[in-house]
């Protein structure tokens, strides 16, 4: 079975040892065709706290970890940029 994997941003580190990746997905309308995006945010899980806000980021699929937290980071791809 292949492992499931979804690059998205991070929008927030406020928790420890988690942080919130949004993905989005632009489908086109099924209807009108228009291309819409749609955003699905995940929790995955940063063991080292080392993710900010605004970090590319991939995530991978993996078993619980809590109610809410089914993904750990797998690597970081882009750093935001510091002010």
């Amino acid at each position: 079975m292949a492992v499931k994997e979804r690059i998205g941003l991070v929008v927030s580190d406020k928790m420890q040892k988690t942080v919130v990746v949004a993905v989005e997905n632009r489908v086109p309308h099924p209807k009108y065709g228009k291309i819409v995006v749609q955003t699905k945010r995940y929790k995955a899980h940063d063991e080292e706290n080392s993710c900010q806000v605004g970090d590319r980021v991939r995530i991978r699929e993996t078993r619980p970890l809590s109610r809410t937290k089914r993904w750990v980071i797998a690597d970081v791809l882009d750093r935001a940029s510091q002010v």
